[in-house]
């Protein structure tokens, strides 16, 4: 009975040629209204070929000298370190954590797990940490998360300067375009006290997808800008289509998406199957799973990721830590989850989106999500410039905290590639 039932699931082909109608059709009017945007940046080879341009180490560092010259020094030095070997390989980390036994261990490999920090609001923040991982023998992480106002860091010089230093330490970043409903696009949202609001639509109203699309290509063709989050249904589609003709661009879902389910996991991984390129690929690279899920919802999720010709395309992303304030019930700490994990589920990136809460617990002032959202004038108006930036390297603390957890497991970790050998 049950395979009659499972042979009721199938899908006629003849479902796809309904979609390629659509597709197709000349007068399908979003389709239309999507190609628009993407002809203001000229043929895919064109936009590919601006972006490539743009993200060359020496076109960012123009683009700091023209706006933020001060920050050449820091990216100088931060080359310098990396050329002379300064920070700690990986080979000596593992001694660090676990003796002369580790020289002749094998370690997880195939399983590495992504070290990943979020938020890095500054690009100062960024050298504030190479230098403490200098001093201290510690790790940068192999991935980073921005979620700082576009305009604002363009116009003082932060965006060129932070993607520089990616480029020079070989990690990989997202940003956060400013097309979302916090910026007003959802006229019925507010603040905190509208927050429920978000729940019904979180970013991109009507018209909004498209000026996302806009945006996107805009920081992707001016700034080499490949990877962003992605907060919608809908731009998740344009994400897919855009990739579909030929743009080089890649996006990771957000964990306000929701996917707190494997069936959610298996809309989106089918949604990413159906608009994939005929070499398999996706711009889907970052699957953000809600902070609610288990460890048995990523293990059922990763048998058709792998099914689906996914598992080195789809990282999974998973929050270990959380901002202390303003998301979450604390405490909240998720690397011992990570561990158990970790030995069998390829692709995962360990998120570190706050301290380990007994080091929040110490601070005056802890990690607050809603901080994401300030301009930079308020925050040093308001004197939390430096407590803000406490907050950050107490993530990177923790970050640093699972990379040993890991390792002291025999289990092994991506970190900043061209820092850690």
């Amino acid at each position: 009975m049950s395979e009659d039932l499972r042979q009721l699931l199938k899908i006629p082909v003849e479902r796809l040629d309904d979609l390629n109608a659509i597709l197709l059709n000349p007068d399908t009017r979003a389709i239309n209204d999507f190609l628009a945007v993407v002809a203001k940046y000229g043929t895919p080879e064109e936009i590919n070929h601006k972006a490539q341009q743009a993200r060359q180490l020496p076109a960012l560092l123009e683009r700091v000298k023209a706006v933020r010259p001060e920050f050449l020094a820091d990216l100088e030095w931060l080359q310098a370190q990396r050329d002379k070997n300064a920070f700690i390989s990986i080979a000596d980390y593992r001694r660090k954590v676990l003796g002369a036994p580790a020289d002749t261990m094998t370690f997880a490999d195939d399983f590495a797990v992504t070290l990943e920090v979020s938020a890095c609001q500054y690009f100062p923040w960024v050298i504030e940490a190479a230098t403490r991982a200098i001093a201290q023998g510690t790790l940068m992480p192999g991935r980073f998360i921005r979620v700082r106002k576009m305009k604002e860091q363009e116009a003082d010089g932060d965006l060129p300067a932070f993607a520089a230093a990616m480029n020079i330490i070989g990690s990989s970043y997202v940003e956060t375009l400013d097309t979302k409903g916090t910026d007003g696009s959802n006229i019925h949202l507010g603040g905190p006290a509208t927050i429920t609001g978000y729940f019904g639509g979180v970013g991109q109203p009507n018209e909004h997808a498209l000026k996302w699309l806009d945006e996107f290509l805009y920081y992707y063709t001016e700034y080499g800008v490949r990877q962003v989050l992605n907060v919608n249904s809908g731009t998740v589609l344009l994400g897919y289509l855009l990739y579909r003709l030929g743009v080089d661009i890649e996006f990771k879902i957000s964990v306000f998406v929701g996917n707190d389910n494997p069936y959610a996991g298996l809309w989106t991984l089918i949604g990413a199957k159906l608009f994939a390129r005929g070499d398999g690929t996706s711009p889907l690279v970052g699957f953000n799973w809600s902070n609610s899920i288990n460890n048995e919802t990523m293990e059922i999720t990763a048998q058709f990721r792998k099914a689906l010709g996914f598992e080195d395309v789809v990282r999974f992303e998973h929050h270990i830590t959380e901002t202390y304030k303003s998301i979450v019930r604390q405490p909240y700490l998720r690397r011992d989850e990570l561990c158990a994990i970790a030995d069998h589920v390829a692709n995962i990136s360990a998120k570190h989106e706050g301290g380990d809460p007994e080091v929040e617990l110490t601070r005056e002032r802890p990690s607050d999500i809603l901080d994401y959202f300030r301009d930079k004038t308020e925050v040093i108006a308001a004197g939390d410039w430096d407590n803000l930036l406490l907050n950050f390297l107490d993530k990177m603390e923790a970050t640093n905290r699972t990379a040993w957890a890991l390792t002291e497991r025999g289990l092994s970790f991506v970190a900043a590639q061209n820092l850690h050998k």
